[in-house]
């Protein structure tokens, strides 16, 4: 990896915003300044899609409480000058150890909203995680961004499940990620409060909302109408699904109540790429996915989307971590800060995915506001570890330069660091 570190630092250099760009984005610091500006650019039912996690909250708050259990300890007097985030995954190399989670309807809030941030992240040299419960045929995304994965839900049946399969493999994408924690839909109290449907079901309250929102009914909506035509859900089969418009279609969401390893098994005999699991809390289940040909596992209990009171991911990360030490555990949930960057990686994650913040960027920026929040985190991943006194992410260590908080029991004091 060291060899490559110069091409790498090359690439994480942010590509210039042209000057309307910049205008529009100067206000905008940090990844939460993009959920606010979302909140105002987007109509009440689209944000609330976005921003919904299920029933109390409890999963959803939790995730970015974990990070509150740890604090740093800093060296002094070591030269940085030189320091890099650039890493490596499954013998790739990207800038940093940040990559896009999955963000279903992406197309919805942000114009063409996939191909912006499959756009963002090859531009910035990071991963990116296409939805399977996208608006734009997973065709289009990659044939223009060769490099993204793919995250399927499994259909219900194994016919279906093969069909699928066998269309992401036609499309050409290198590595799949099956989400594994949807064995039946949320409790979706939260988002009908909002307004939301999936299909969208037209009312005077959702004309309303568009009215109210000039650039985003201009901007997304009818441009999208204009130039594509009606959006569908087009990748949960292998057969284009449900308009995201309607009065009376249902969308076709899949019992899969009765999945089970068997159908992991066929999957893995068919696929023929990286094989990615997402959803794993359990250092039991990800022993399990490794053994059954898993190449690597994300811990993630969905933001918060399912079970609600589900245990937050960076709490589960270092046991399954220890289950599981030949495969690289990925993690997202609740990353909102480099510093949550680097405590996640200090305890074994070699990748960390953000959903929601880069969803918001593409809202209220397209592929440029996508680039300059992927920018905003990783200079703040690399100023930290300036301020740790490192200059690689392989210096990062539990009880050296992260500790457990005293409210959380620390192993050993800063003084024997």
């Amino acid at each position: 990896m060291h060899s490559s570190l110069a091409a790498m630092k090359e690439a994480a250099k942010p590509i210039p915003l042209r000057p309307g760009e910049r205008r529009r984005l100067r206000n905008f610091l940090c990844l939460d300044d993009f959920e606010e500006g979302a909140r105002k650019h987007l109509p009440r039912p689209v944000f609330g899609y976005i921003s919904a996690a299920a029933e109390m909250r409890r999963s959803q708050q939790a995730n970015r409480a974990a990070f509150n259990e740890y604090e740093f300890v800093p060296r002094i007097l070591h030269d940085v000058s030189q320091r890099s985030a650039a890493t490596s995954l499954f013998g790739v190399g990207y800038a940093a150890p940040i990559g896009l989670a999955p963000l279903g309807l992406s197309a919805l809030s942000a114009y063409r909203g996939d191909m912006a941030m499959a756009r963002a992240a090859t531009a910035m040299s990071v991963p990116m995680i296409m939805s399977g419960s996208s608006l734009i045929p997973l065709e289009q995304v990659a044939k223009e961004c060769p490099a993204a994965w793919f995250q399927a839900y499994l259909p219900g049946d194994r016919d279906s499940i093969a069909a699928l399969v066998d269309r992401v493999a036609r499309a050409g994408f290198d590595t799949m990620v099956l989400t594994v924690d949807t064995q039946v839909p949320p409790n979706s109290e939260n988002t009908v409060r909002s307004g939301f449907s999936a299909p969208l079901r037209p009312s005077v309250r959702l004309a309303w909302e568009g009215l109210t929102h000039p650039r985003w009914l201009l901007g997304t909506f009818l441009k999208t109408l204009w130039r594509h035509g009606m959006p569908h859900f087009e990748n949960n089969y292998a057969t284009r699904g449900a308009p995201i418009l309607s009065a009376s279609v249902l969308r076709d969401f899949s019992d899969r109540g009765h999945l089970d390893w068997s159908h992991f098994a066929d999957i893995r005999k068919q696929w023929k790429g990286r094989l990615v699991m997402k959803g794993i809390l359990s250092a039991r289940d990800a022993r399990l996915a490794r053994d059954a040909g898993a190449d690597g596992v994300i811990v993630s209990n969905h933001g918060g989307r399912q079970l609600d009171g589900a245990i937050a991911p960076l709490r589960a990360l270092p046991t399954i971590v220890a289950a599981c030490p030949d495969i690289p555990v990925m993690l997202d949930g609740g990353v909102r800060r480099g510093t949550d960057v680097l405590t996640a990686l200090a305890l074994g994650a070699r990748m960390v995915f953000v959903g929601r913040p880069f969803g918001y960027a593409a809202a209220v920026g397209g592929e440029a506001g996508v680039r300059h929040a992927i920018h905003l985190l990783i200079s703040e991943v690399t100023r930290n570890m300036a301020m740790l006194g490192i200059t690689r992410l392989d210096e990062l260590e539990v009880g050296m330069n992260v500790v457990r908080n005293a409210g959380h029991g620390v192993a050993r004091s800063a003084g024997q660091m």
